[in-house]
């Protein structure tokens, strides 16, 4: 709260054109919600903070719908059905225009290239072709079509088209630290902060599609309050294939799950005990994945750092990033 305040007293002082900010937890009780906000963008929501926002994809829509002020501009990303409900219901309330992806703007194509995915866009004042996004995974695009929808609304209620090649540069120079990211070569070293089961799944999707793996080794560390056997289980079923040896670790956070507390999970979901490493430091969970991504000389062998972002974090400044 005490950082909201003066990032506000901040932008007030400067003063700014245009605010992005982002909700820290939630919504409706969130210190960033005292600000009025001309669009409120809800990215795809999925069962997170459980224990402070609700226990049903409903109950967390409510307090994300908290956000969307009278007479405002709501852009969403793709949701869940009852999710969608609860946000149309809130816009409905308040007087808010509303716009779904899916519905009136989108990902009309996508293909994999070196270092992202070239896109074309539907907005909701025009198609933008042929764009550049230098970010892996299908959800990435999405965040794209949603991150133009956005702009769309607030620059003309959605009426006026922007320039292409204004699009097209500002998302050529988009960057997403700590989401799959590689961050050394020989051997291959990917972070994503996925921490919850939908971003598991994201992150393991992308690097299906994006990297040519023979073998990956995870590098994984959870928080308390997240669900550690959904994390588990979706980056073993989209990844089982290649994904054999797991370090479990953990981060200098006090709110980390001991490494070792993480073993029943990892077993439940799908990982055989021989091929389980425990290493509460994480320099030493990297080095013990480095010399397993490397055995047997296999060039084609590849680390992945996930799980929270304080992990994530760390991980990178270990690396030199």
């Amino acid at each position: 709260e005490c950082v909201t305040i003066l990032a506000f007293a901040i932008f007030a002082d400067e003063p700014i054109d245009v605010g992005v900010i982002e909700v820290g937890l939630g919504g409706i009780t969130d210190a960033t919600n005292v600000g009025d906000g001309q669009v409120a963008v809800v990215t795809p929501i999925s069962l997170d903070h459980t224990d402070l926002l609700g226990d049903t994809v409903e109950d967390i829509a409510l307090e994300k719908a908290g956000i969307i002020k009278p007479g405002s501009f709501l852009v969403s990303a793709i949701q869940p059905r009852d999710a969608a409900q609860v946000l149309l219901e809130r816009a409905r309330e308040v007087g808010a225009e509303f716009r779904f992806e899916g519905v009136e703007f989108g990902v009309e194509s996508r293909t994999v290239a070196v270092g992202g995915q070239v896109v074309s866009l539907t907005g909701l004042a025009g198609r933008y072709g042929d764009l550049l996004v230098p970010l892996h995974g299908e959800h990435q695009a999405e965040n794209a079509a949603v991150a133009v929808a956005a702009v769309e609304a607030f620059l003309g209620g959605g009426e006026r088209r922007l320039e292409t090649e204004l699009i097209r540069n500002g998302l050529r120079a988009v960057t997403s630290p700590g989401r799959l990211e590689v961050v050394r070569t020989a051997p291959s070293i990917i972070v994503d902060a996925a921490h919850n089961p939908a971003g598991a799944r994201a992150a393991a999707k992308g690097i299906s599609e994006a990297f040519d793996f023979s073998r990956l080794v995870l590098v994984i560390g959870i928080l308390e309050d997240k669900d550690a056997a959904g994390i588990l289980a979706e980056l073993h079923e989209e990844l089982g294939g290649i994904l054999e040896d797991v370090c479990l670790t953990q981060s200098t956070s006090p709110r980390s799950v001991p490494a070792a507390d993480l073993l029943q999970a990892a077993l439940a979901a799908g990982f055989a005990e021989e091929n389980i490493n425990i290493a509460p430091g994480l320099d030493d969970a990297l080095e013990w994945a480095v010399m397993k991504a490397e055995e047997n000389n296999d060039l084609a062998g590849g680390i992945l750092v996930t799980g929270s972002i304080t992990v994530v974090g760390e991980a990178r400044t270990l690396l030199g990033k």
